[in-house]
């Protein structure tokens, strides 16, 4: 979409700047620093973003938005074409809906298609988006149709890479996984309730530039989820001398105040948030294990669930 309308409240320009800041403080700096301008230019200019929204409560797009260093330069900030997203853009109606049809339409893999949320099967109406010939077209044939003619597919956010709270014990709308969905395609799960901005910015540079990161198991991309919170955590030194918290407030690690660490693969207590302020780990309340395949429900181990020595 070839024009400088605003999103909301910012215009074009000033959203591209914002998704492209988180670039600049990648964990593999390298992909900035020592890449070619022009390269990223070539790679990014000619590929279009289609961005929808499933069952989400837009955490993730809000993460993705939520750069505080906008004094970093920017090196992609005129060349991502974000065609389609329901939060930020601004069209509606007809006009909107038809950027989502001229890209089935042209049945050529030149766009991302960004999945944000998971997906209803209890009823092709859940999540309906537009109506086409009088009839209400649901999220889930959009993204089957969409998913023909995409280049890649990014699964944004927990519940769009393993169905996350929607489809936890419970589940009422057939919430479903983006993999589930389209079994056929290579999905990129990038996981997190919200996911950091650099896992999701940082996916999309890489695979521009380089094609496919290297992923694991569940579809994440190991640049992000190779390691365990736990082998980063600030209080390992004091889990291997067996100080723990026995109440919240409490100095020591807090595996046994429930923290999930230990089993929840990200690179949060290194990376951060809120630009380098402080992690989850960091800050007193553990980890809950959002970046994993059975959260919430989380196995036999519960949110906060207190363990004995």
């Amino acid at each position: 979409m070839k024009t400088d309308k605003p999103f909301n409240n910012i215009n074009r320009r000033d959203f591209l700047k914002l998704f492209g800041n988180t670039v600049a403080v990648l964990s593999f700096p390298s992909v900035i620093l020592q890449g070619c301008k022009k390269e990223i230019q070539r790679a990014v200019e000619v590929t279009p973003v289609i961005w929808l929204q499933g069952q989400s409560c837009s955490g993730c797009s809000i993460s993705l938005l939520n750069t505080i260093e906008p004094d970093i330069p920017s090196l992609i900030t005129k060349y991502i074409s974000l065609n389609f997203h329901q939060t930020l853009s601004v069209g509606t109606g007809n006009v909107l809906i038809n950027v989502i049809q001229e890209a089935i339409k042209k049945k050529r893999d030149d766009y991302l298609l960004i999945i944000e949320g998971s997906i209803p099967t209890g009823n092709k109406d859940y999540c309906s988006l537009g109506i086409v010939n009088n009839e209400n077209i649901g999220i889930t044939k959009w993204i089957l149709d969409l998913a023909n003619n995409a280049k890649a597919i990014i699964a944004v956010g927990t519940c769009a890479a393993f169905g996350g709270i929607p489809a936890s014990r419970g589940n009422a709308t057939g919430a479903k996984s983006v993999s589930t969905i389209i079994p056929d395609k290579i999905i990129i799960n990038v996981p997190g309730c919200p996911p950091h901005p650099d896992w999701i910015v940082g996916t999309i540079v890489h695979y521009l530039l380089y094609g496919m990161p290297d992923l694991d198991e569940y579809k994440r991309p190991k640049l992000f989820y190779s390691k365990t919170v736990h082998d980063l955590c600030e209080h390992l030194s004091e889990y291997k001398k067996g100080k723990f918290a026995h109440f919240w407030g409490d100095e020591g690690c807090l595996y046994q105040l429930g923290c999930l660490g230990i089993d929840s693969n990200c690179d949060i207590p290194k990376r951060k948030w809120i630009g380098g302020v402080n992690s989850c780990t960091d800050c007193g309340s553990g980890c809950i294990g959002c970046t994993e395949e059975v959260f919430p429900d989380t196995g036999d181990r519960g949110l906060y669930m207190h363990r004995k020595a």
